[in-house]
C-alpha cells in the first residue's frame, strides 16, 4: 500500500508542475510581440470595435500600404484631460464609423520621432500622418499654443478634422 501513494503522489506533482509550466508559458506570450486576439486591449476605451495597431513603426507600414491616413491618439491613462476626451471620442457614433477609415494607434509613451512633437509632448494630442508618411501640419485643433490638443467640447471639430484627413487625401494622391 505504501508504494501504491507513492506513485500516486509522483504523478500529482507531475501534474501540477506541467500546470504552472503551462501558466508561465501563457504569460511569456502575452509579454512578447505576439499579437493580441482581440482589438479592445489596443484600444485602451477609445474604441473596442475598431482596429487599433499596436506600435508606431506598425502603423506608419499599414497606413503606406493601405493608403488609408493614420490617426496618432497621444494620452496617458491618469490624466483627467486625456480620459474626458477619451469618454467622448468613444460614445461619438460618427468618430467611431469614420475611425474605420483610418488606421489608428493609440500611445501612452512618446516616440522618438520629433514631428510627433512638432509644438510639445502634451497630452491629450492627436495628428493626422498622410501615408507617404508625412505628418499633417495643417490639421490642428483650436489652441495655438498647443496645436493638436483636443477637449472634450472640441469633438465635432476633431470629427470634421478626420474628415479633412480623408479629403485631402484623396485630393493630393
Amino acid at each position: 500500500a505504501m508504494e501504491k501513494s507513492y506513485v500516486s503522489m509522483f504523478l500529482l506533482l507531475i501534474v501540477i508542475s506541467c500546470a504552472l509550466a503551462k501558466d508561465a508559458g501563457k504569460k511569456d506570450s502575452k509579454d512578447s510581440t505576439a499579437k493580441p486576439k482581440l482589438p479592445q486591449t489596443l484600444s485602451r476605451g477609445w474604441g473596442d470595435q475598431l482596429i487599433w495597431t499596436q506600435t508606431y513603426e506598425e502603423a506608419l507600414f499599414r497606413s503606406k500600404h493601405s493608403q488609408k491616413p493614420l490617426m496618432i491618439i497621444h494620452h496617458l491613462e491618469d490624466c483627467p484631460h486625456s480620459q474626458a476626451l477619451k469618454k467622448v471620442f468613444a460614445e461619438h457614433k460618427e468618430i467611431q464609423k469614420l475611425g474605420e477609415k483610418f488606421i489608428l494607434l493609440n500611445l501612452v509613451y512618446e516616440t522618438t520621432d520629433k514631428n510627433l512633437a512638432p509644438d510639445g509632448q502634451y497630452v491629450p494630442r492627436i495628428l493626422f500622418v498622410d501615408p507617404s508618411l508625412t505628418v499633417r501640419a495643417d490639421i490642428t485643433g483650436r489652441y495655438s499654443n498647443r496645436l493638436y490638443a483636443y477637449e472634450p467640447s472640441d469633438i465635432s471639430l476633431l470629427y470634421s478634422n478626420m474628415q479633412k484627413a480623408l479629403k485631402l487625401l484623396k485630393t493630393e494622391l
